[in-house]
């Protein structure tokens, strides 16, 4: 898997600091399903962790990564719990993150599935966790209308209820624009809309403040970027690989995603080697070994 490096330096704000420690190497898994590859990378910086799906995948799926099955989601809570990982509020960590000797996480979930909200609230409050679901403002009760067009299964959105109720159990919501499009694909005056409209929408409907922003598809540039900058969020995070240090852009953060343990070649020895250790691989409730 190659990694897309989108953007540069140059603008502000900066936020945390580095801790003082040995170079530490990236993972040689390009994606989170266990604390044992990250634990040395969490301590350099603030890690943000990207979910989409849980549960179990039904038929047909095309993208099967998007999904985390619920035994394997309760268990990196759980391993991240025991390691005395926190997750603060997203604007609280921003302001406080140093290096990472507190052990601060942000859990993030794109696009606001209902199977989040069934599958999620029990093991994210039998660890202490909070996390931030990103809305598609426009699609509150429908369904996943963009990966449909490719293709995909339909899932349920949540609705405005159902959102309330995740509120209610001590979570954030941000914006994920208006209908999930690629911004810089868009008119610059259409990509604001998307970008504007969907924080206004969601702050009128939820009577809170929508400061959190997340790129459909992680797709940015420099100008979608000053959009949202323009729209007043505080934070907004992209899909690239990485935790986030002194050099970190607020409206440019880069995120870990989670998923379940690929069987591929790549990652084969590595799996080996735990089974070996272990002495068989992990089996999850839900029957899939994911």
């Amino acid at each position: 898997m190659k990694f897309k490096k989108v953007g540069n330096s140059r603008h502000a704000p900066y936020f945390g600091q580095v801790i003082s420690a040995p170079p530490v190497s990236e993972p040689t898994i390009p994606y989170f399903s266990s604390l044992d590859e990250y634990a040395r990378l969490f301590q350099t910086g603030l890690p943000i962790l990207m979910y989409h799906k849980l549960g179990q995948r039904p038929p047909k799926v095309r993208l099967k990564g998007l999904y985390v099955g619920k035994a394997l989601f309760a268990k990196q809570l759980a391993e991240l719990r025991a390691s005395c990982f926190v997750t603060p509020e997203m604007r609280t960590a921003i302001k406080s993150s140093s290096g990472n000797s507190s052990r601060q996480i942000l859990l993030t979930f794109d696009d606001g599935f209902q199977n989040v909200l069934e599958h999620g609230l029990e093991p994210l409050a039998k660890n202490g966790f909070r996390a931030i679901q990103f809305l598609v403002a426009n699609l509150l009760g429908k369904s996943n209308e963009w990966e449909q067009r490719d293709g995909e299964v339909a899932e349920r959105l949540m609705d405005i209820g159902q959102v309330r109720d995740w509120l209610a159990a001590g979570h954030e919501i941000g914006s994920h624009t208006l209908t999930h499009p690629w911004l810089t694909r868009l008119p610059i005056d259409h990509a604001r809309e998307e970008i504007v409209a969907s924080k206004k929408f969601l702050e009128d409907v939820f009577g809170r403040s929508v400061d959190h922003f997340c790129y459909p598809y992680g797709d940015w540039n420099e100008a979608v970027y000053d959009l949202v900058r323009e729209a007043g969020y505080r934070t907004a995070v992209t899909t690239e690989f990485g935790v986030n240090g002194l050099d970190a852009r607020s409206l440019a953060l880069k995120r870990i995603t989670a998923r379940y343990p690929s069987r591929n070649w790549k990652t084969l020895t590595i799996w080996l080697k735990r089974l070996l250790i272990r002495g068989r691989p992990n089996q999850y409730a839900d029957g899939s070994g994911r």
